[in-house]
């Protein structure tokens, strides 16, 4: 986690140094500057706001970006991460310890916790929170989990030891493990408010965090208040107000009115804008994200390796990068950014060139070019930042290599269904990193365990045994060595097989008033806010 002050911009040149995004901190690992640093200022009321309202208040349900901004200031996991990084350090967890066999990990909890409704914190509740989420016959499961499954991948049981201990039993070593405890899904909620609200907890939230639920009016605003008995530290604002404006200039209009004084997902052209005004400060620094086009290799004619890797001598990425991204971005070869231990450098990156893509759709049966779809998303993101001009720059670079792609879109949530059940035949999406390891982009997204249609992560539908096992040994390696040689070789298999043209690193931007002091954008791209002060 991050709050570092940080008055002005990151340079440019920054973007090109690879941040190195730590796997694991010691047991016990000493407290953050989270907590060291005291506020310049306490009080007044802060308003971000994001390009859509939440959709849900409940972290264990939460699958978006802007929901998991709400409710990552209203709840704390076990374990959380670094101000400026991945690695983890005690939360409502002070410490922990593993077995030699790395199967059982044990957890010291943090005493004199209370939950903002008075319930105290303890082992019990943890446990509660992990059966909700699992277990499909808990009375209190009554949402879709989607990210349990692979945040408590490989846990088979929760026990209380004693009030403040917690066991998880693990059925196989899962070397991700401590950094999933620190993701936003396994926020703890107390469990009279779940059992007070029932199904209507999405609405009512109630966490250990640094902020209290005030009032949600949906699609449009979330209100919060200083959590003044936190635990780490009261909040330096009173008041957060989180809301959602969908245009992007109208945003940064009401920053420049001085009506919100944070905002996320700045147009790039806007940019200079935003430096030239002396009031505001940019904020740009390295991503942890991945921009791509999915095919799907399942159907005609993306089965066939040789169709898949003419689409990638098709796209010209650094143009992309060079038009769309404002300068701060870098063009992707691997499904994983260069800012994560176990990049794979080694690989070559198709070479732009549009007679190569022609000679593979040749031999690949299509002497002539082929007419496809190529499906865009509505909704801009970081990784994807203009997405009706990128998507139309793809189908002119695509037609130049002999690839007609008529272009399709739909609603957000219409358009991630349709490309879970395998409905598209190329897909432009992205992934923003959730903790750091290379497992949560590698297996998370182009593994076969995941390719299940309707609800699948691995929208290419990409299904590789050699992949699979490689990525299953990392995930059971003792060490991150070990790990780092296994996806390397994954990677150059997944760059072979090229189920996807990976496109962009995109780099982490948001914008705010320069009365604002020591924010700085975690690499998660997550807006914790409570070290945040008002001058």
């Amino acid at each position: 986690m991050n709050y570092r002050a940080r008055r002005l911009a990151i340079p440019v040149a920054v973007l090109a140094v690879g941040l190195l995004l730590a796997p694991m901190s010691s047991v016990g690992a000493p407290m953050s500057s989270w907590d060291t640093k005291a506020c310049g200022r306490v009080g007044g009321t802060l308003v971000f706001a994001q390009a859509q309202d939440a959709v849900t208040l409940d972290p264990h349900d939460a699958v978006d970006g802007f929901s998991v901004n709400n409710t990552s200031n209203v709840f704390d996991t076990l374990v959380r991460f670094k101000m400026d990084s991945t690695a983890v350090e005690p939360s409502l967890a002070e410490s922990w310890t593993v077995s030699p066999d790395g199967l059982v990990w044990t957890f010291k909890l943090r005493s004199g916790v209370r939950f903002h409704d008075g319930t105290p914190f303890n082992a019990e509740a943890v446990k509660f929170n992990y059966d909700r989420q699992v277990d499909a016959k808990n009375p209190y499961h009554t949402g879709t989990f989607e990210y349990a499954e692979f945040t408590f991948q490989n846990v088979k049981s929760v026990d209380v030891v004693d009030p403040m201990t917690v066991r998880f039993t693990l059925s196989a070593r899962f070397a991700p493990f401590l950094t999933n405890m620190a993701m936003f899904s396994t926020g703890i909620a107390s469990p009279t408010a779940i059992q007070k609200y029932g199904k209507d907890f999405f609405k009512n939230p109630v966490g250990t965090g640094p902020f209290k639920f005030v009032e949600w009016v949906e699609k449009d605003h979330a209100t919060y208040e200083a959590n003044k008995d936190y635990w780490a530290g009261r909040p330096c604002i009173d008041r957060l107000i989180i809301r959602g404006i969908p245009d992007n200039t109208v945003r940064l209009l009401e920053m420049e009115r001085g009506t919100v004084q944070m905002m996320d997902q700045v147009n790039p052209p806007d940019y200079d804008r935003i430096r030239n005004n002396k009031d505001l400060v940019l904020f740009a620094g390295p991503g942890l994200n991945t921009g791509y086009i999915a095919m799907n290799t399942q159907n005609p004619p993306f089965n066939d390796r040789r169709v898949r890797q003419a689409v990638s001598h098709a796209v010209n990425k650094a143009a992309l990068v060079q038009a769309f991204y404002g300068g701060v971005g870098q063009p992707a070869k691997n499904p994983m950014p260069p800012t994560i231990w176990g990049y794979a450098d080694s690989v070559q990156d198709y070479a732009y060139d549009t007679d190569a893509a022609k000679k593979l759709l040749a031999e690949a049966g299509f002497p002539n070019g082929l007419d496809t779809e190529l499906w865009w998303p509505n909704r801009a993101r970081p990784y994807l930042t203009q997405p009706q001009k990128i998507a139309e720059a793809l189908q002119q670079q695509l037609a130049q290599g002999g690839i007609r792609a008529k272009l399709v879109t739909y609603e957000w949530g219409t358009y991630l269904q349709k490309t879970r059940s395998a409905e598209h035949p190329m897909a432009i999406l992205g992934w923003i990193g959730d903790n750091g390891d290379p497992d949560n982009f590698l297996y998370v997204l182009l593994d076969k365990d995941n390719a299940q249609i309707g609800k699948a992560s691995n929208v290419a539908f990409y299904k590789s045994d050699s992949v699979h096992r490689l990525l299953i040994d990392a995930q059971q390696a003792s060490d991150q060595a070990a790990r780092v040689k296994l996806y390397m070789q994954a990677q150059e298999l997944i760059h072979r097989d090229a189920p996807w043209v990976p496109l962009v690193h995109a780099a982490r931007v948001g914008a705010y008033r320069n009365q604002v002091e020591n924010f700085l954008l975690h690499p998660l791209q997550i807006w914790w806010l409570h070290r945040v002060w008002i001058k």
